[in-house]
């Protein structure tokens, strides 16, 4: 039995498979409508989500099984005072596969620790979101047709954002990938992600404050929202929010066949008037991220489509 904490719990070839398995999965939908009759999804959500609950619940109905589970703390017997290792052996007698999304980073390793099913980690404080991960990876797959040789710049909350820390862990294991990160002082990448991912496995990277002196040497760009609930004052989140504000005027300065990314949910962050611009990929990214779920929970449960 296997579960996913993070996208490093993937091999490169694995993580290949997924995505090729992802990729048919977007092409034959029809093939895969009945490939998990029977089997039932929990999905565990200690906090608010949207577009992440929602993909899971819709690739599982996908696939033809049902889904069960609850949508905050205050919904479930958390509220009373339950741990996550006992909610998890009690849902391990329900479902057959859990997602599981929790404010406290190793939740989801706890409840994987105790489960009698595969548990997929939904996100976990500001540590880790390898499904988040995994729809990057089909997006940039899917449009750039490569994972290697590319040049992305990250942009936004690099401190607090868990997407940005999975997806840098991912996409270092590709050759000759180039991070360039924009973000102001206060949100700058943590010390352990530059230190000891960057630095010690030999990448290249740069720093930058200015999203205007980066964007033309991009092959993608991902923005990010500065996270008002990893804020401990209101001061400091109103003086970031909005720092960085991409515009028609700023995307004209990026290459032709640059892609815009962003984990949703956006803010003031991406304008919309970008919406339309062709390189705008992220309403792309959110449909892709049903099909790399739909693919994940195919894999996890061993279930084979010929």
């Amino acid at each position: 039995m296997r579960h996913l904490m993070s996208p490093l719990d993937f091999s490169v070839e694995e993580l290949q498979n997924l995505l090729l398995l992802a990729g048919d999965i977007e092409k034959n939908p029809a093939k895969y409508a009945h490939a998990c009759e029977g089997k039932k999804l929990a999905t565990c959500f200690y906090e608010p989500s949207t577009r992440t609950r929602l993909s899971f619940e819709a690739a599982m109905l996908n696939l033809g099984g049902n889904v069960l589970g609850f949508h905050s703390a205050d919904s479930s017997s958390a509220a009373k005072g339950e741990s996550v290792s006992d909610t998890i052996r009690v849902i391990s007698c329900y479902a057959d596969i859990c997602a599981i999304r929790h404010p406290k980073e190793g939740a989801a390793l706890v409840a994987s620790q105790k489960s009698k099913i595969p548990v997929i980690n939904a996100g976990d404080g500001g540590h880790q979101h390898p499904t988040q991960t995994l729809t990057d990876l089909l997006t940039i797959y899917s449009l750039k047709g490569r994972l290697d040789n590319i040049t992305i710049g990250l942009c936004g909350d690099l401190k607090f954002g868990r997407t940005v820390h999975s997806l840098i862990n991912a996409l270092i294991r590709y050759p000759n990938v180039k991070f360039v990160l924009i973000s102001p002082e206060e949100l700058k990448i943590p010390s352990y992600i530059r230190e000891d991912v960057l630095m010690a496995n030999h990448v290249d990277f740069v720093e930058m404050e200015r999203l205007e002196d980066a964007i033309p040497d991009l092959d993608v760009l991902y923005m990010t929202r500065v996270q008002r609930e990893r804020f401990f004052n209101e001061e400091d989140y109103i003086r970031l929010k909005d720092f960085y504000v991409l515009t028609q005027e700023k995307l004209n300065m990026a290459k032709e066949d640059m892609m815009v990314l962003h984990p949703l949910p956006r803010v003031n962050e991406i304008s919309v008037e970008v919406d339309d611009d062709p390189r705008a990929a992220y309403f792309k990214q959110a449909q892709y991220g049903v099909y790399v779920r739909m693919a994940l929970i195919l894999t996890l449960l061993g279930i084979t489509v010929e």
